[in-house]
């Protein structure tokens, strides 16, 4: 159930403060990431995006996914395969096909590198009641989803 409120103009420009910091920092955090992992921060973001899939991903869902070109993506692909964190497989269903399956588990090898991240979270979301965290899930799951919807599906 979505509804409309007005949104007074201060109020908009606070979360817009907010949410500008709080996407530096997570870009700040994913750069710092994809350095120790030996890649570029976009990179590491396309490699995010093949381990949240359920399964092998096409290189083209990856570019919908990402809003890179098919060809920035086959560079990515390139350099993410060099590295050891995926590899190109045919598409059991259409031998044509190319996908991009990781190979390696996120929870083994990567886990550490987040888990900072994770330590902030848990710290954060400790000072909210479960009644407030069902508001902020609500919130975060909204902006995703219109993100989605304005920047990814567009």
């Amino acid at each position: 159930m979505t509804s409309e409120h007005e949104v007074p103009a201060d109020v908009l420009e606070r979360f817009s403060l907010y949410a500008r910091e709080t996407s530096a920092l997570t870009v700040l955090f994913h750069s710092r990431v994809a350095e120790r992992m030996g890649l570029s921060p976009t990179d590491e973001k396309c490699l995010d995006l093949a381990m949240r899939a359920d399964g092998p991903i096409t290189a083209g869902r990856i570019a919908e996914l990402s809003g890179l070109s098919t060809g920035a993506v086959t560079g990515v692909i390139d350099r993410l395969e060099r590295a050891g964190y995926v590899r190109r497989v045919r598409d059991p269903h259409d031998r044509r096909k190319v996908l991009v399956e990781v190979t390696i588990d996120d929870g083994d090898k990567l886990a550490h590198l987040f888990v900072g991240a994770q330590e902030t979270l848990r710290e954060v979301l400790s000072r909210f009641t479960p009644e407030e965290r069902d508001v902020l899930e609500r919130y975060n799951r909204a902006l995703i989803e219109t993100f989605r919807r304005r920047v990814v599906d567009a």
